[in-house]
């Protein structure tokens, strides 16, 4: 079984013809029409029910589901391969929150740079649950979240952030004087996130279930804060390079924190340039 095979069938099984699989392919119909056969002659049974191939069999729908993973496993070992052909001395691929892509991993990537100038690095700011998803099938090599270890992923804490209430200046919240600690989030429209299920508060337990609004990405909670859609809880790294129309207010009953953690794959040997990143993350770490 070879995964040209697969990659055959899945292009016949998503575009419904022959004709259209060998445009997406670039091959002739003919040529698809040919090692589609062999395909199934090598599994004994048919994979479409008709002639015209817009149709699966059972079988079909469950080779469709191995082909794709296998063929998409495949290709990220190819790209992996490719990226470290172009950069003799290695590529790192971090995934990490956007608050730390803003405020540690710029000190962290400049005291990387010196000691490994050569190393080529590929940044994704995404959320924590991503975080973890990208280390998981591998398109990550390092992680930076709040996400806690697990069979798979090994955490190291980096650091503590602080959360609190991010409003807009000159709004309800704003204009308490903070004396009504997590309860001033009933004074506006709430904005959850799953950062704010670390709040251990009433008011906020209530707020996330009945709230109508839900964002994950950072960027975006604090466009919907700008906007006038409500306040919302973040850590206090997240508006650090934020303009003066936002506010951060963390009340102390009770004090509510996001720790940072390293991630990595269980499952995954680091190499040399990956390991020599995480020690400069837990350098940073140790200064701070």
């Amino acid at each position: 079984m070879k995964i040209d095979m697969m990659r055959c069938f899945r292009a016949v099984a998503n575009e419904g013809t022959l004709a259209g699989a060998a445009t997406v392919l670039g091959r002739t119909p003919s040529a698809i029409s040919m090692m589609l056969k062999q395909f199934e002659d090598h599994l004994g049974a048919p994979l479409f029910e008709t002639d015209r191939k817009n149709r699966l069999t059972p079988l079909g729908l469950r080779v469709l589901e191995e082909a794709t993973r296998a063929i998409d496993t495949f290709d990220r070992s190819a790209e992996a391969i490719r990226r470290h052909a172009l950069s003799t001395a290695g590529t790192v691929r971090i995934a990490t929150v956007p608050s730390a892509a803003t405020s540690i991993l710029p000190e962290a990537i400049n005291a990387f740079r010196q000691l490994r100038p050569d190393v080529r690095l590929e940044v994704s700011d995404v959320d924590s649950a991503a975080v973890i998803s990208h280390l998981q099938f591998d398109m990550a090599d390092i992680g930076i979240a709040s996400g806690m270890s697990g069979s798979d992923i090994a955490a190291e804490p980096l650091t503590n952030d602080r959360l609190g209430i991010v409003c807009r200046q000159g709004g309800p919240i704003a204009s308490t004087g903070y004396a009504m600690g997590w309860d001033m989030l009933r004074l506006e429209p709430f904005v959850s996130n799953p950062l704010c299920a670390l709040v251990a508060h009433p008011t906020v337990e209530q707020l996330i279930s009945t709230s109508l609004l839900e964002a994950r990405n950072t960027t975006t909670l604090i466009s919907f804060v700008r906007s006038g859609f409500g306040a919302t809880i973040l850590p206090r790294r997240a508006i650090d390079n934020e303009t003066s129309d936002l506010v951060f207010v963390a009340p102390d009953a009770p004090k509510a924190e996001r720790v940072l953690h390293v991630l990595t794959s269980r499952r995954r040997h680091p190499s040399p340039a990956t390991q020599a990143f995480r020690n400069a993350l837990m350098d940073l770490a140790k200064e701070t």
